[in-house]
């Protein structure tokens, strides 16, 4: 509950710049912030869509509000002591969908939710009785119902989660989503790693023998199951280590994954290429990256440099994407850590927060856009959502979380450098309804808001070239496209926009045998190309 609030007008200015650091392509500025508890978070907690600075200490959340002049409002609030702080990890995100974010303190021996009022002057504690050792804790919808759950990793016993009934009540369950007996849970994210629009699991594990600590993959069944399968993706490894980075390092529609080493005593850094068929090779002898021999905790994605290829961040180190899997090493660019990262003066640029200093990137002449994705049917931050940009360099992709890295919490905001591409053809969100919102031409080195449902333009991008016959069909419908269909993946909608079906093309044919009488749209993506078209089902 609130005890007392308190504001200050914060312009960073006042604050001593004490130095720049810089690599061969990036350059950041340091200014101190003047934090008191334990720096964990950039994230949006008021609903202005700006990110701001979170700090806590177990009876009061610092908040340092980003406001559009490019200064900070802080503002403490005082909350009843926490049973369990975030010694491990912070999540943030309105699980009461109130306009509010929540925040989730990942502790040694349990966890608290810290649940923000309806005004955003206070917060309720709500801890649960259960001892959970925790490590990293993220904020999902894992039973995919439009209400945001939250998953912890258990370092000791079987992960837990908490399931949301709707109404901001969380119910523990524990099992199910990594259940080694021991543990060993360390680093999970929630990724679309085959591209079916629904949100799988990966844990990075560390500690004890080679059982205990192999890297775990949890397919989503798409019916509320999960289907542990990292060796049959290749991704299981023995390696000890606390995060990964997953994005697309070389734009080809998929989701690729760094997964960073804190020891080498146990194996050597993985770089891991989707291969777009459920599994992954290990491309880390050709990716140059086979000299980068510093290891630690924190490892995630960005584009720091806005030249449309993902780069990762780990420990405080830049590995710049070249865009085909291979990167330059930017050597202690930030601090040791990674901190949280965000947009810290809403340049189109991702700063960092780390140690009580704002690490402002100083930027350069490369376009961008960012994105707020607002869910409606879906939870209300768009959590799990799929979002893809098309430029005339080809397509990206991201997917919206909370909770990457290890400890930290980062933006929510979807951001994609565009380099100096001066246009963006078309932008799509991929709701975890199965909603599809379509933005053509939106404006770049702009933020934008996306609300689910609020456009839906499939049919404005119908084309010629995908040809599918017999149309009306009654089972299965064959295509034809000019350059073939190998690694195509296909989506179809009904036409509120909602996806129906969804996948790979196994051949040139499709059986939608199962659809209910109705017009369709088949959207086709091929090697970032996008082809749709419609279709009778009788």
């Amino acid at each position: 509950m609130k005890k007392s609030i308190l504001l200050l007008c914060v312009f960073l200015t006042t604050y001593s710049f004490g130095q720049q650091r810089a690599g061969g392509d990036l350059s950041f500025t340091i200014s101190s912030i003047g934090t008191s508890g334990t720096d964990r978070a950039v994230v949006d907690m008021n609903g202005d869509y700006l990110d701001d600075v979170v700090s806590v200490t177990s009876t009061n959340v610092q908040i340092f509000y980003q406001q559009e002049d490019g200064s900070f409002v802080e503002t403490n609030i005082t909350t009843t002591p926490a049973d369990y702080n975030p010694s491990w990890s912070l999540a943030a995100a309105d699980y009461d969908r109130n306009g509010y974010t929540d925040l989730l303190y990942g502790g040694g021996s349990g966890v608290t939710f810290m649940r923000a009022n309806n005004d955003g002057t206070g917060f309720t504690e709500v801890s649960g009785p259960e001892f959970v050792f925790s490590q990293r804790s993220n904020f999902v919808d894992i039973n995919n119902d439009g209400h945001l759950d939250a998953f912890v990793c258990h370092d000791v016993e079987p992960n837990v989660y908490y399931l949301n009934d709707g109404d901001g009540n969380l119910t523990h369950f524990q099992g199910g989503l990594g259940d080694f007996p021991s543990g060993g849970n360390y680093g999970s994210v929630w990724i679309d790693y085959d591209n079916d629009r629904d949100m799988d699991l990966f844990i990075a594990k560390c500690g004890g023998g080679p059982d205990r600590r192999d890297n775990e993959l949890h397919n989503n069944n798409g019916d509320g199951t999960f289907s542990e399968i990292g060796a049959a993706t290749n991704l299981e490894d023995s390696m000890q280590t606390w995060s990964s980075a997953w994005g697309d390092y070389d734009n080809d529609g998929d989701m690729d994954i760094w997964i960073g080493a804190s020891t080498t005593t146990d194996g050597f850094h993985r770089l891991m290429q989707n291969n777009g068929d459920g599994t992954f090779t290990d491309v880390i002898e050709s990716s140059g990256l086979m000299g980068f021999s510093a290891t630690g905790i924190e490892n995630c994605p960005g584009d720091f440099n806005n030249d449309g290829n993902l780069d990762v961040l780990s420990n405080g180190n830049i590995l710049l994407g070249n865009g085909d899997m291979t990167f330059t090493v930017e050597s202690n660019v930030l601090s040791s850590s990674n901190g949280a990262v965000g947009d810290l003066n809403n340049d189109g640029f991702l700063d960092a927060f780390i140690g009580g200093s704002i690490y402002y990137n100083v930027g350069n002449s490369n376009n961008w856009i960012a994105i707020n994705t607002v869910g409606v049917e879906s939870n209300i931050h768009g959590i799990g959502a799929r979002v893809e940009i098309e430029t005339d360099s080809g397509v990206q992709i991201r997917d919206v979380r909370s909770g990457e890295g290890f400890r930290f919490m980062s933006t929510m905001r979807t951001h994609f450098g565009i380099g100096a591409d001066t246009s963006i053809d078309r932008l799509t969100i991929y709701w975890p309804s199965g909603a599809v919102d379509e933005v053509s031409n939106p404006n770049i080195n702009e933020v934008i808001t996306v609300e689910e449902g609020s456009t839906f333009g499939l049919e404005d991008f119908l084309t010629e070239t995908l040809i599918l016959y017999p149309n009306p069909t009654q089972d299965l419908l064959n295509l034809d496209m000019p350059n073939g269909l190998d690694n195509a993946i296909y989506s179809v909608f009904d036409i509120q926009g909602r996806r129906v079906m969804n996948g790979s093309l196994e051949n040139q044919q499709l059986n939608v045998s199962a659809l209910t009488a109705g017009n369709y749209i088949l959207r086709v993506m091929q090697d970032g190309n996008i082809q749709t078209q419609r279709f009778i089902k009788k």
